[in-house]
């Protein structure tokens, strides 16, 4: 059974009532790629996604709320939280700033939902808490999520947004990388599915360990995805890298993603990848 995914056009969007006009005081935001401005209430509509196909990046709670079946989230390890275990310089003002920033208390929110009645384990990594950077707080609480999903028999879905390692937490944060990825293997061992779902952007070592070691990996229209950096990769090289290099399509294929799917189809397609892997109301 084949299923097909594609994406409204702007005019068709457009003709499905959503106003481009704001409301007096209302927030408005301008796309980074077809640089028109839009109000607030008119992304809430289209779930963060420009009339341009433009995916927007969004909160932890939000992504969640959007995708999962309405109130069916329950959070787990939600006081897990970085300290400052290596006592660097201005660490503990920008992680008091990011849970302002944010209102988390990490980089991650942990637990499970259900989609279309399927319950899974899941985690959403939020770019307004350091870029969803990965630091000993983040992969503990991965790391949980997999171990009670193993013993729950339960799939994992996850959404992953990260510009890499946390660098204040410096080697302490690289662990993070094979602790998360054995639990990610220990989960594999019982049969049970993970799906992956990228988002922009996805980069350093979050794509080094658990982004990339889904059975299933979607990733969001547009993403940045990679390890290092453009720059970095064309001075190691001393070649010129073609446009879409680190985008989603390029991923796609080049053989590192299975699909990319907007973010209005997202909730459909993974409903029915867990029927059809056997996941049960």
């Amino acid at each position: 059974m084949a299923l097909k995914f594609t994406r409204k056009p702007g005019n068709e969007l457009e003709k499905e009532g959503r106003s481009l006009e704001p409301t007096l005081g209302e927030t408005e935001y301008v796309c980074p790629n077809c640089h028109r401005t839009l109000p607030e209430s008119t992304l809430d509509a289209g779930m963060w996604v420009c009339t341009c196909g433009h995916h927007f990046r969004i909160s932890a709670r939000k992504r969640l709320a959007l995708l999962t079946d309405e109130g069916s989230f329950s959070e787990l390890f939600g006081d897990i939280e970085s300290n400052d275990p290596l006592a660097f310089p201005g660490y503990q003002k920008k992680l008091e700033k990011a849970r302002e920033t944010s209102g988390e208390k990490e980089s991650v929110v942990t637990g499970t939902a259900s989609f279309s009645g399927i319950k899974a384990a899941v985690f959403a990594m939020t770019p307004d808490f350091m870029m969803g950077s990965m630091g000993t707080a983040t992969g503990e609480k991965i790391t949980r999520l997999f171990e009670y999903a193993a013993e729950n028999s339960l799939p994992v879905v996850g959404w992953t947004v990260s510009g890499g390692a946390r660098m204040q937490e410096g080697l302490l944060s690289l662990m993070q990388m094979a602790k998360t990825s054995g639990a990610v293997k220990k989960h594999s061992d019982r049969g049970l599915l993970y799906i992956t779902v990228l988002t922009d952007p996805t980069t350093g070592g979050v794509t080094a360990s658990f982004a990339m070691e889904g059975d299933i990996i979607m990733a969001e229209p547009g993403a940045t995805v990679g390890f290092a950096g453009r720059r970095v990769v064309e001075q190691t090289t001393m070649e010129s890298l073609p446009r879409d290099f680190q985008t989603s399509e390029f991923i796609l294929a080049h053989g590192f993603a299975d699909i990319i799917t907007p973010r209005s189809d997202e909730k459909r397609l993974i409903s029915a990848l867990l029927g059809f892997h056997g996941e049960t109301r």
